[in-house]
């Protein structure tokens, strides 16, 4: 059985979450810098600095995720959840950041090589770091992907961006041990791997701070349209004889979607409402009740009668076929007619 879940609820459950990733951000920080200082590794350092913005970042998810559960009042009639794309878009400019701070050291342990020791011990640790970050990300992005809260997903990625470039540290530092227990000298992969992962880093950051970027110019988020475009076809009421011009925005786990629907046009305010009922359920199936939806209503047109399927005594053309919603056609800022052009002439105004 489907349950659904408010969106105070859900905004609970998203802030709850980034409390653990904030306490599993700590104490991994203290677990790489003590892998870092028993082995003295630029590869190690540039995990345990990573690990600094991921409890930084994290402090400040949880933060906006706090601020987001808040619900609407006087000043934010649309709510506070504009604040997780902020949140998200600081973090990913802390990834690059940290990237960058990593490049940095590694050029200077290139001009300056330092002793590596103890790195048995040190792989250990960071294995272990990794196993962790790996478990609690994963988990993270998929209550942020589920939830529709950017600012819990941005620190999933962050922790399982964290997750790869400790395995690739991991595959580098154990060659490294290999290589010095049968006598060759591969120190130089150690500046060599934290190089190439700050590089990775600051892409990463790059991405995250994209994304933050689309939300809050609202870009239109493809899979929640393309979500909607299949909702309204398998709901559909025989009234609903168009529907176009759909917008979607996202207020941390809110949507907030509009849409113009062609009604016929003899309806009465009740016989509306009702359809607007109709309406709203529909999307909550799909979406939760996170969902803000307003219909505008508008009558239809002479050159709706061929998709319209009522019995009306207005009638100015046989019916020929439904419209078959897609993305596209919804989000098309006027009414649909067949061929997309008016083929009735000659006809007088209702």
């Amino acid at each position: 059985m489907h349950i659904k879940k408010s969106m105070e609820d859900t905004s609970l459950e998203n802030y709850n979450f980034q409390k653990i990733v904030f306490v599993v951000g700590g104490l991994l920080l203290i677990v790489k810098f003590a892998a870092y200082f028993i082995t003295n590794s630029v590869a190690i350092f540039t995990d345990a600095v990573e690990s600094i913005v991921n409890v930084v970042a994290g402090g400040i998810g949880l933060y906006a995720l706090y601020l987001s559960a808040k619900p609407a009042d006087k000043s934010h009639p649309f709510g506070h959840g504009r604040i997780e794309l902020i949140s998200a878009s600081v973090e990913g400019s802390m990834i690059a950041v940290a990237g960058a701070l990593i490049i940095f050291e590694a050029v200077m342990n290139l001009m300056d090589p330092k002793e590596i020791s103890s790195l048995d011990i040190g792989l250990l640790l960071i294995i272990f770091a990794a196993a962790v970050n790996f478990i609690v990300g994963t988990l993270a992005v998929r209550k942020g992907e589920k939830n529709r809260s950017v600012a819990l997903e941005a620190s999933g990625r962050h922790l399982r961006t964290d997750t790869l470039s400790s395995v690739g540290i991991i595959l580098g530092l154990t060659i490294v041990f290999l290589g010095s227990r049968f006598g060759y000298d591969l120190y130089i992969l150690d500046p060599l791997m934290a190089l190439c992962f700050g590089a990775f880093i600051i892409v990463t950051g790059a991405r995250v701070m994209k994304k933050a970027i689309d939300g809050i110019m609202d870009k239109a988020d493809a899979d929640i349209l393309q979500k909607t475009a299949v909702c309204l076809n398998e709901h559909r009421s025989e009234e609903w004889i168009d529907i176009h011009n759909l917008r979607v925005i996202k207020y941390g786990s809110k949507l907030h979607i509009e849409m113009h629907v062609t009604l016929p046009f003899d309806m009465t305010i009740s016989e509306m409402e009702r359809e607007n009922s109709r309406l709203h359920e529909s999307v909550e199936s799909m979406f939760g009740e996170s969902v803000d939806l307003i219909m505008m209503p508008e009558p239809c047109k002479e050159f709706s009668c061929v998709h319209c399927k009522r019995d009306c005594s207005a009638r100015r053309a046989e019916f020929i076929e439904s419209i078959g919603w897609n993305v596209n056609l919804l989000s098309q800022e006027h009414q649909h007619a067949y061929g997309n052009r008016v083929v009735i002439r000659g006809i007088n105004k209702r």
